[in-house]
């Protein structure tokens, strides 16, 4: 018989939890039986395994960030586009370590061009770069080197790899600057 209140989803939503608590590489199966009080087996009922499991919250973890990164753009651009973006991105990545390793999962790519949070995420990347007005491929590139330096800086701030006596914020204004002026000075081939 079902464990009231044991469900697909919120398994899922309490693997992100635990995710974003003790790292998404760390989730087991028996660590979500001991929290549900419940024996591994019965999670079997509502995924298929581990890797089942880890997708699933790769998925939820595309939504949320989707929705976070979509409230950012909404009705900005250009510098304050780009600004609340990065802002929301950094917050997501470094708020949430679980969630978003999750969103680094490899999902087969039938399964997430499905997804609705990737989706929602490529038209929030978009969003922001209209107030650029970049064709293609340079909307591509640019998106590219965003993620490049968003990812870049809040995993090193996540992981501590930024020593120096100069506040982090600080210097995330300053790479945020950087990057208005880049895409505002895009390169013509």
């Amino acid at each position: 018989m079902p464990r009231v209140g044991l469900t697909r989803d919120a398994l899922i939503a309490a693997a992100a939890d635990a995710a974003d608590e003790i790292g998404f590489e760390h989730l087991t199966l028996a660590l979500l039986a001991k929290r549900f009080g419940v024996r591994d087996a019965s999670l079997y009922a509502h995924v298929r395994g581990l890797s089942d499991l880890m997708e699933g919250v790769a998925l939820l973890a595309h939504d949320e960030w989707a929705d976070v990164l979509g409230r950012a753009v909404a009705g900005r651009s250009g510098h304050a586009a780009l600004t609340a973006f990065a802002d929301a991105y950094r917050a997501f990545a470094t708020g949430h370590p679980g969630r978003y390793a999750a969103t680094r999962y490899p999902i087969a790519p039938d399964r997430l061009a499905a997804s609705q949070g990737v989706a929602r995420i490529i038209e929030a990347c978009y969003a922001l770069l209209r107030g650029y007005d970049l064709p293609e491929p340079d909307a591509t590139d640019a998106v590219r080197l965003l993620r490049s330096t968003f990812h870049g800086f809040s995993d090193l701030e996540a992981t501590g790899g930024f020593t120096a006596d100069r506040s982090l914020d600080a210097s995330w204004r300053r790479a945020v600057d950087a990057l208005h002026r880049i895409l505002t000075d895009w390169p013509q081939r």
